[in-house]
């Protein structure tokens, strides 16, 4: 998966950035008061965008 389809998605169910890293973005999903890394990679495997996606309390992409 794109890493900007995976921004996309999470920014469309209410995950907002909460700071850059050296090799990672921050997500924060407010409403359940989680957060995740997400890679600085163009591509996202499959399972890694799953993982984030539980971590953040969103549906699979």
């Amino acid at each position: 998966m794109k890493r900007r389809d995976l921004l996309r998605h999470l920014e469309k169910h209410g995950c907002e950035l909460l700071r850059e890293g050296g090799n990672h973005t921050i997500y924060v999903n407010r409403r359940a008061q989680k957060s995740s890394a997400i890679p600085r990679h163009r591509e996202i495997i499959d399972f890694l965008a799953r993982k984030i996606c539980k971590d953040l309390d969103i549906p699979d992409p």
